[in-house]
Order: C-alpha cells, then sequence, then structure tokens
C-alpha cells in the first residue's frame, strides 16, 4: 500500500497525525498531517530533499506527552528511531513507521549500509554501495599525511553548528561544543582539530550515517567520511552498529563494575 494510503488509513484508525512530507513552493518540506489535510501529503520522495525527521519527531513527543504519530522513514530515519528509543528519547510503542526504500541513485550517492527500513511501504530494495574510497585513500597515507589533511579540513570551518544542530542524534541541552573550557568563542575557525575531534568522539557508537551533517556544511567538510572512520572503529573493535536492534545495547553507553574492570584485589 503506498505511503500516502497507509498514513490516511492510520489517521482513520485514529492515529493523532502522521509526519510526512508537502511541497511548498516546489520543495518538500515535513509536515504534521491530520485527517483534514491528509490529501496534501506528497506521494514521491526526492532524495536530494531529506530532513531529520526522527529528530521532528522526538520533539513532537516531547512537546505533546501520549501523542501517537506515524512518520515516513528512510533506513536512515529508522536507524535514528531505535537509537534514540535506547537513549530515552522517544517511544517506539506510540509511532508506526512507514518505510520508504531510496532509489538507485540515492543508494549510489549516499552509500550508507542499508539504504532501506525493516518494513517498506513504497520503494524497492537496492543493495547498498558503500562509499569507501575517501576512508580507504587516507587509510593509505603516513599518520602525519592524515593528519595535515584533516587540519586542513577543518580550517575551512566557520563554527556555524550546521552539522551538530542537523544531526539527528544531537539532543544534549549542554552541548560540549559550547564549553568555553574545551572550545574558545569568537574564533573562527574554531581551534583545531579539537571542536571536530570533540563531535567525532561524541558520535561514536551514536552515528547512524545519514549523511545529513555533510550536507549541511556549507564548506564541504567530508565529515561523514570522519564519522564513519570513527564507527568502523567501533563496529570492528567491539560489533557494534548504531541502529541495527532495539534490543542490542551499545557498549559505550554501559557503565562496567569493578569485576568487569578488573577491581580492587584482581
Amino acid at each position: 500500500m503506498p505511503i500516502k494510503e497507509k498514513a490516511r488509513k492510520l489517521l482513520d484508525e485514529g492515529l493523532d497525525g502522521v509526519l510526512g512530507y508537502r511541497v511548498v513552493d516546489g520543495t518538500h518540506v515535513p509536515h504534521l498531517f491530520s485527517p483534514e489535510d491528509i490529501d496534501r501529503m506528497s506521494e514521491d520522495y526526492p532524495g536530494d530533499e531529506r530532513y531529520p525527521v526522527s529528530l521532528l519527531l522526538r520533539r513532537l513527543q516531547a512537546e505533546n506527552p501520549g501523542v501517537r504519530l506515524g512518520v515516513v522513514v528512510r533506513g536512515c530515519d529508522e536507524r535514528a528511531l531505535i537509537e534514540l528509543a535506547k537513549q530515552g528519547q522517544v517511544d517506539l510503542d506510540r509511532i508506526v513507521m512507514l518505510g520508504l526504500a531510496c532509489d538507485e541513485d540515492l543508494v549510489c550517492s549516499c552509500g550508507c549500509p542499508q539504504p532501506y527500513p525493516s518494513g517498506i511501504e513504497q520503494g524497492e530494495k537496492v543493495a547498498a554501495v558503500p562509499a569507501e574510497k575517501l576512508i580507504e585513500k587516507l587509510d593509505s597515507l603516513r599518520p602525519d599525511e592524515r593528519l595535515a589533511y584533516w587540519r586542513g579540513q577543518f580550517g575551512a570551518c566557520i563554527k556555524c553548528y550546521g552539522c551538530r544542530n542537523v544531526c539527528p542524534m544531537c539532543y544534549c541541552k549542554e552541548c560540549a561544543l559550547e564549553d568555553e573550557d574545551l572550545v574558545e568563542r569568537g574564533v573562527v575557525p574554531p581551534g583545531e582539530p579539537v571542536f571536530h575531534l570533540i563531535r567525532a568522539l561524541d558520535m561514536a557508537g551514536r552515528c547512524i550515517d545519514c549523511g545529513l551533517c555533510e550536507e549541511a556544511c556549507p564548506m564541504g567538510i567530508p565529515l561523514r567520511t570522519l564519522y564513519r572512520k570513527v564507527g568502523l572503529c567501533v563496529e570492528e573493535k567491539l560489533g557494534y552498529r548504531p541502529g541495527r536492534s532495539v534490543e542490542e545495547e551499545c557498549p559505550l553507553a554501559i557503565l562496567g563494575t569493578d569485576t568487569d574492570i578488573g577491581g580492587p584485589g584482581d
């Protein structure tokens, strides 16, 4: 059943709203649909018009306790909701996901590990096309060459916070990137590489590889490559990939006991 028809059916059955897209001045934008305006819901979803819908849904749930909502999700949106649920930021029991598979063009340009959600209402599964050429190129360099490359990239940063603000996994009330003891205010580019390393470390075990950070960056910094490399290290060392399963706990979010880490007398 196409997403629009499924959304209409869910609203008729009592769902409070469906977060999807409508066209405004030729551009697809997020919109919370009710039974009264569901006819305005878009039936096509261009791959170059994406938004952090999981971030919007988290805010809607926080502002409207008990609300039951549907949401149009791509594979990355589903991964984000899974991670947010494990961190107590959304309630999956009050969410109905309407799955949208990415088309072949978006799959090739994006390169995420799973370009479709677990349940698909619209579109067809397309095999993932991993985008790791830049990672492989950088891995082939000497450490000092890699450092020089990244320092050159970070030097272009204008500290607009676009990468943080668009990220579905950034929800802290107090952000380390605004801590004056870590990042000096009024300095552009920010002290490098501290600003970007703070964010990269914060994304370890959390980044769901949606790529919105890189799309939002006005300076074209390959942030996704940085976070992907961190994610690959977490998966290689700890066997964990964010958004893969609701039951799978992130090893970096688990506090160990004295027995786990070797307490006194061990």
